[in-house]
């Protein structure tokens, strides 16, 4: 009796062949994975810009008028 192994017992099977299908999915999802990619890089360099905006504003001084005080509103004493 021969000796059972893997090879032996279980008989590989031939790698099957890509379809149509599998291509355009395969092509599909490497398309949609480059588009999240620079949408992220988009995104990341957006927020830095925006961050370092954010940052050169606030170490401004703000030298802001002194606003006039609003007149109140008159009230009627009920008769």
């Amino acid at each position: 009796m021969t000796k059972l192994t893997k090879t032996t017992l279980f008989k590989p099977t031939p790698p099957r062949a890509e379809t149509l299908m599998d291509k355009t999915t395969r092509i599909v999802r490497g398309i949609l994975d480059d588009e999240a990619e620079q949408r992220e890089n988009k995104t990341a360099r957006l927020r830095k810009a925006r961050l370092e905006r954010e940052a050169a504003t606030r170490a401004e001084p703000v030298s802001a008028k002194p606003s006039r005080s609003r007149a109140k509103a008159r009230t009627t004493m009920p008769k």
